[in-house]
């Protein structure tokens, strides 16, 4: 008789600030240098994990070029999970390289070899390069 054995998830109640990365981003460059995009989850259910990969992306949609994930606050990098707490709404935020000047919209996208990446369409491009957007 053969056993199964079920394997966990590694699980991060709450994800470390990389502090390497943090003290790297000079507050000089960050009005041009970077784009902040706050991510809002409504959590509707129990036991909810949710994680970021590296291959998240802003693209430009008249371009296609892409701004890089530069660093992630309150969200794991995959393949860890982070824990958000229960029926409760949970916030993260995203740093990504800066985009082109010329860009106008962007999406949102996690290019993940797996259903369930983010992929939020159109934002439309502000001054600030902060935004918030609501993921479902």
């Amino acid at each position: 008789m053969s056993k199964v054995t079920t394997i966990e998830p590694p699980v991060k109640a709450k994800p470390s600030v990389d502090m390497e990365v943090l003290a790297s981003l000079h507050p000089e460059l960050m009005d041009d240098a970077y784009v902040y995009v706050h991510c809002h989850f409504d959590n509707r259910w129990q036991d909810m994990l949710i994680r970021i990969w590296k291959t998240t992306f802003l693209v430009d949609r008249d371009s296609t070029t892409k701004a890089e994930l530069i660093h992630a606050e309150n969200i794991s990098y995959a393949p860890v999970w982070t824990l958000i707490p229960d029926r409760q709404p949970y916030t993260f935020l995203l740093i990504f390289s800066g985009l082109p000047k010329s860009c106008r919209v962007f999406d949102l996208q996690e290019q993940i070899p797996e259903p369930g990446g983010f992929h939020i369409q159109n934002i439309r491009r502000n001054e600030t390069d902060v935004y918030h957007v609501d993921l479902v």
